[in-house]
């Protein structure tokens, strides 16, 4: 081929001036374009958008995008950084931490690969489109209505149930933004399963009227959740009165002229005949083996992680070069078409062939079920049509779906990426058939549909002592794999640079364990000794309220691994004071990523979910126990109510105390928790089928308390009965709403202090404590004449250098204050790393 290189809809051979693709709308219905003034370097509506016509009882005009890779054929590259430059724009809108606990959804068709790009750009972050091709075996998560589409029902389906049920912020990907309406559906239906308290709503345009804009506003205060808007660029569409049958006769009158120009085939390009490779006749197509990766998902119909894209991006190059050799030497112009709803996998597909510059040049659209006037002019938006039947056994029926901007482009090759369900006779007589008259060479490239294996994965059995933990076999089983052997410790500072900075989540690696001095050990043993019949009272409390409301044969799952020692405790109370063999489990809940799912999937095979009750030691703000409740909502018959020894900040209903004191288990590691770690996940040791990870810690016996402390508690029990009888009546007579106090004033405290963020704030004795060993604390707040219960805070505090300030008012005992501006090389006297401004 000769001449000037065709723009997205200019026609082959045709060279035109610089008109604006939504001109012949515009003039003909009187629709114009309000553009809201783009900031510097921002792109204009008329650079995004043009304008066509279509069959629609609800919306005469389409907006038609010129970098969305849906209708007009455009530069792979173009498209994709559309979608991965507004990724990035909510990334730095969420900040890091948040950003890493995200999850994006993209509308189907449309936006599919546009969302999945975003992912990309924002993290990447987990992705999930929506549907309208139900999978049998899965059960949809949720669905809404698109109120002006040509098909309005919109399916969830993701593999892991879980991925919608988290806290973080969910992102909502459209192309464009026009009423807010389909937005509002899928918010209303999500929020009722998954409550939120930040959604991102993200579009190629920003279309709607002040009104709708306000509609939405107020439907974000109703829900109690923060939304925000990120576009490339934002104005209004002004419609005439009358515009819907003015559009509507426009369609009658031009509808009746040809809407695919006569085929004129091109010529083999004489590199491909010099290589022996015949040019294909008209109706003819050859397939292409991509030899896609086993197992790898065509898209994100059923979830699309971070894991899935490292896998896509090192088989890339390989897919490419398979590409490459189909089309032969100088292919001349190529197309990459997708299909409806799988637009991610050819786009890429599309990019990696652009990046070998094999091709003369690349454009990338895909076929769709839209139906749209087709009108062969400069200024309209739709240039030529194919049309063509359905291939993939669509659940609505046999019709009709469409190619634009193809027929007529001067493509010298056209390569149909679908997918193994969408590899139909019906695909070689409609699309394939409809496409040669109209290029030189068709290439059929299939995808494997990913189908979600539903079998229940086989799951090991759980570790118990002595082979892992110090504990006895009866007294907990470990729903964890073992990763003693491997290198999980970081030291302190580096971790928590690394976890502010957003490149790493806490449960990625372990704090190094804190080996307690002979002064500190001491202390230990005094907190014991004062404060063990209190706590035996609170176990006996929290013990019996849950057999008095809960059940009368509780499966107690412990939170490890602070819950784990309150477990073991309650079920010797069980045994001892009524003759009960508790079962007793720990699992692994991680914040911002919820509970372990398989763990709940074995436990709901081997027990009734009635029955279980989620244990863990205290309550600081309440942050676990709203990923608790969020993590569960995608399992059906499990309480997410959870039960604590001690519940300061007022955030459940069923505890033992609403006393902020020492319990002394806080005051150590591993050494008092059966020496096992802390939780891990990690992608590259938890597999989709495996429990989350812990290390147990067998080098720590010499030091470890975990049997006595327990030991020093019971002796205690018959000691404190009759108190425990008497409290429990009182409580279960009263009303015990949680009040959230706590994270009110941990809110408050976030502000005071300049932090703006919660998660840095550690509110009562028990977390500040385990600020102390773990984190890097900038200073700790103790209320004004706390005595003994601090004791051990003020040593941690003394030899990390962290100062104590003592404040009015404080409704903890004290509160440990991690700074967000972490910087490295500050230390403290001992040597060790401190925060500093």
């Amino acid at each position: 081929m000769s001449g000037p290189v065709p723009e997205p809809n200019q026609r082959k051979g045709e060279t035109i001036e610089a008109v604006w693709s939504g001109t012949w709308v515009a003039r003909r219905l009187g629709i114009t374009l309000d553009d809201e003034g783009p900031d510097t370097g921002r792109p204009r509506l008329e650079e995004l958008l043009g304008l066509a016509l279509r069959r629609n009882p609800k919306r005469a005009h389409l907006l038609v995008s010129q970098v969305l890779g849906k209708h007009v054929p455009q530069s792979p590259a173009t498209v994709y950084a559309a979608g991965h430059g507004l990724g990035e724009r909510v990334r730095a809108l969420l900040g890091d931490e948040d950003a890493a606990r995200a999850v994006v959804l993209g509308y189907a068709e449309t936006a599919t690969g546009l969302g999945h790009s975003v992912a990309d750009g924002l993290g990447p972050a987990p992705y999930l489109h929506s549907t309208r091709r139900p999978v049998p075996g899965v059960r949809p998560a949720g669905g809404f209505e698109e109120a002006h589409s040509h098909a309005t029902s919109h399916l969830l389906l993701p593999e892991d149930p879980a991925l919608l049920a988290g806290s973080g912020p969910l992102v909502l990907v459209d192309d464009e933004f026009s009423t807010g309406n389909t937005v509002l559906n899928t918010i209303r239906d999500l929020h009722a399963r998954h409550p939120r308290r930040h959604y991102v709503v993200v579009a190629l345009v920003d279309m709607r009227s002040p009104a709708d804009r306000d509609r939405l506003t107020g439907f974000a205060a109703e829900l109690g959740a923060r939304v925000d808007l990120v576009a490339l660029a934002s104005g209004t569409a002004t419609l005439p009165e009358g515009v819907l049958a003015k559009g509507r006769a426009l369609v009658e009158e031009y509808d009746t002229a040809t809407a695919t120009p006569p085929a004129t085939p091109t010529a083999t390009p004489p590199a491909a005949q010099d290589a022996g490779v015949p040019g294909a006749p008209s109706g003819t197509w050859e397939q292409v083996a991509l030899d896609w990766p086993a197992g790898l998902p065509d898209g994100g119909r059923h979830g699309f992680t971070a894991a899935h894209r490292a896998r896509l991006e090192a088989a890339l190059p390989a897919l490419a070069r398979r590409l490459t050799a189909a089309l032969g030497t100088a292919p001349g112009r190529v197309l990459v078409l997708g299909n409806e709803e799988l637009m991610y996998a050819p786009l890429r597909l599309a990019m990696a062939l652009e990046e070998t510059g094999a091709a003369r040049e690349v454009r990338f659209s895909t076929t769709t079920r839209s139906p749209v006037l087709a009108v062969d002019d400069p200024g309209y938006a739709i240039r030529t049509r194919l049309v063509f039947p359905a291939h993939d056994d669509p659940v609505d029926g046999p019709g009709d779906r469409y190619a634009y901007n193809v027929a007529g482009a001067g493509f010298d090759a056209v390569v149909a990426v679908v997918d193994s369900a969408g590899d139909t006779p019906a695909l070689r007589t409609g699309l394939l058939a409809a496409l040669a008259p109209h290029t030189g060479r068709v290439l059929l490239a299939v995808v494997p549909s990913y189908a979600p294996d539903r079998r229940e994965p086989t799951m090991p059995e759980p570790l118990r002592g002595p082979a892992f933990s110090s504990y006895a076999p009866e007294d907990v089983g470990w729903l964890l794999q073992d990763l003693s052997d491997v290198e999980l410790e970081a030291p302190t500072e580096e971790r928590e640079e690394a976890i502010q900075a957003g490149g790493a989540h806490y449960a990625e690696s372990l704090p190094v364990e804190y080996q307690p001095t002979p002064q500190y050990q001491e202390l230990y043993r005094s907190a014991l000794t004062a404060s063990a019949a209190r706590v035996a009272r609170a176990v006996g409390t929290v013990t019996e309220t849950v057999l008095a409301e809960r059940s009368p044969s509780p499966v107690l799952v412990s939170l490890a691994r602070a819950g784990t020692p309150v477990g073991v405790l309650m079920r010797r109370w069980a045994r001892l004071r009524h003759g009960l063999d508790l079962p007793h489990y720990a699992v692994s809940i991680v914040r911002g990523r919820g509970i372990d799912a398989n763990a709940l999937r074995w436990l709901a095979a081997h027990h009734d979910p009635a029955d279980v009750v989620f244990v863990d030691g205290w309550t600081g703000k309440g942050a676990i126990s709203r990923e608790l409740r969020d993590a569960l909502a995608a399992f059906d018959g499990f309480n997410p109510e959870i039960v604590v020894l001690a519940d300061p900040g007022s955030c459940v209903e069923t505890y033992g105390t609403r006393e902020d004191f020492l319990i002394p288990s806080a005051c150590l590691n591993s050494t008092v928790s059966g020496l096992v770690s802390r939780t891990v996940l990690r992608s590259d040791l938890v597999g989709p089928a495996d429990f989350h990870g812990a290390k147990f810690y067998r080098e720590l016996a010499g030091a470890d308390v975990s049997v006595d402390f327990v030991d020093t508690v019971a002796a205690r029990f018959d000691e404190v009965a009759d108190a425990v009888d008497a409290e429990v009546k009182e409580l279960l007579a009263a009303d015990r709403t949680p009040t959230w106090e706590g994270w009110a004033a941990v809110e408050r405290i976030s502000e005071e202090y300049g932090i703006h963020d919660v998660n840095l704030v550690k509110p009562g004795v028990g977390e500040t404590t385990r600020v102390l060993l773990r984190r890097v604390p900038w200073k700790i707040l103790a209320r004004r004449g706390a005595g003994a219960d601090l004791e051990h805070v003020r040593l941690l505090a003394e030899q990390r250098a962290v100062p104590v300030e003592e404040v009015d008012g404080l409704p903890y005992t004290c509160v440990g204050l991690i700074h967000p501006r972490f910087t490295r090389g500050a230390t403290g006297a001992d040597g060790k790393a401190v925060a500093s401004k």
